[in-house]
Order: structure tokens, then sequence, then C-alpha cells
């Protein structure tokens, strides 16, 4: 069989599109995992080489690569960010449907909506404490959205505490009043939490006994495996779709996620 001829004119185009991909990638590599790629390397000098790319062909190649990053360094972010969220679909396709079911009632919204919002929080977080009124309105405007909370402790000890708690109001049908109340208040300890739970009606012995069984911890930790496959360690982190959004961003971005969702169903 036969090579195919590469027009000459065309191959630095083939090959600056061809070394920014192996570069981008290998700095994604290293700063993923702080290893060399030394025998994809191999590969792709040999690659190269069996395109009949001369040495001359690629070193004036090189030189254009090395001057378009210098003079628009913004592409290299850009670019690590497209492989990041790639990833994240990627490692979001194997955590599969399951982190779209919610623990008891610990959701808002209509059960069976078309479009599910996955939000890990953590109740001392100041930017999931912000999110709690864009998720709300959210809601409200499509009628066709849930949001499934996901505890997420992980700024203090308080935090798990107010996690297990959350869910013990989850086991008793009363997740969202729990989670309102306990988002209503900053500095948490032991006491605001368990007055709290007084406050969203709780049955106090049962979510005693609740906040120590296995159930409550592997949940947690069910939770903190999720983060860690899919690729995020902050909160509030949001799942829509396909995509993964860190951070408070507003209801604005949200929404535009939602809708971008709406049009692959």
């Amino acid at each position: 069989m036969t090579k195919s001829s590469i027009s000459p004119s065309v191959k630095p185009f083939i090959i600056l599109a061809g070394i920014l991909a192996i570069l981008l990638a290998a700095m994604f590599i290293w700063s993923q995992y702080g290893k060399s790629a030394s025998s994809s390397d191999n590969e792709d000098e040999a690659a190269i080489a069996d395109a009949g790319i001369s040495k001359d062909e690629r070193a004036a190649t090189e030189a254009i690569i090395r001057q378009y990053i210098l003079e628009n360094p913004e592409i290299i972010p850009e670019a690590m960010e497209r492989l990041k969220n790639k990833q994240s679909q990627a490692n979001l396709s194997q955590a599969g449907s399951a982190l779209l079911k919610p623990f008891a009632n610990g959701f808002i919204g209509p059960a069976n909506a078309k479009i599910t919002i996955v939000e890990f929080s953590d109740y001392n977080c100041g930017f999931c404490r912000k999110s709690v009124s864009d998720i709300e309105a959210l809601v409200a405007t499509n009628k066709d959205v849930k949001v499934v909370f996901r505890e997420l402790p992980i700024l203090a000890e308080s935090s798990q505490q107010a996690a297990f708690w959350s869910l013990a109001a989850a086991k008793q049908g009363k997740y969202q009043q729990m989670h309102n109340l306990l988002f209503a208040v900053q500095g948490l300890d032991n006491n605001i939490i368990r007055a709290q739970a007084q406050k969203a009606g709780l049955d106090m012995a049962a979510a005693e006994a609740f906040i120590k069984s296995d159930e409550a911890k592997n949940e947690i930790a069910q939770n903190i495996g999720y983060a860690r496959q899919i690729g995020f360690s902050g909160t509030p982190t949001f799942i829509i779709g396909d995509e993964v959004i860190e951070g408070a961003v507003g209801k604005e971005k949200l929404q535009a996620a939602i809708d971008k969702a709406r049009k692959k169903i």
C-alpha cells in the first residue's frame, strides 16, 4: 500500500496543529500526574518522520508555534480548560446514573424532572450559602428541573456534623427545611446544629441514632468518592448534564447550562 502524499503548502499547518496539540497534552499530563511522556514523544517523532517532514520544515514550524504562543499566551489556559472539561465529562460518564439519585428526599423540584442538577456543598461554605437563592430561583422558573443535594463536608469538623444532621432530616422527609436553616446561620457548632434541627421539627432521638449509623457514614464517603472520581475539590460544585461547574457562578451561568442540557434531551 502506498502512502498518501502531503502537499508542501499544507505540511506546516498539519505540523502546527499536531505539535501544539502534543504540547498542550503534555502540559496537561504533567500538571495532573507529574510524569514525563517520553514513550509518547518517541511515537510522535516516528509519526512526523513517517509523514515525510524534513528537519528544516519542522524547525520552521516550531519557530512559528513558539512565536504564536508568545504572542497569544491566553490560548494555553483556554486549551487546558478544554482538556480538563473533556476529562471531567469522561469521569462523569464513569460515575454513572447513581450520581443523580438523591439520598432519601434530599432534593427540590419535581421527582420526575427531565433535567437534574447535582450540587455538592458544605454548610460552612459562604459561596454555597450565596448560591441557595440562585438554586431556588432556578427551580421556580424551570419546571422540568430538580436539584439533588450531595453533602461534601470538607471545611471543618462542624461541616461533617451538619452534613450528618442534614441526612437525618432527609430520612425524615424534612431535608429542605434543615438545609435552609443550616445555611441561615454562620459559625456552626454542635449546639447551633441541634437547635436548627429542632426548628426543622426533627425527631431528635431518631436523628441521633441515624447520624451514628453506617448508612450516614457511607453516604458521606460516597460523595467524597464522587468528588475524587470526577476531579474537583471545592464547594459549591454543580453538575448539569455533562458540565461540571465549580464555584458560585450565579444563576445566569447555571441557566445557560440548563438550556444546553435541555437541547440534548
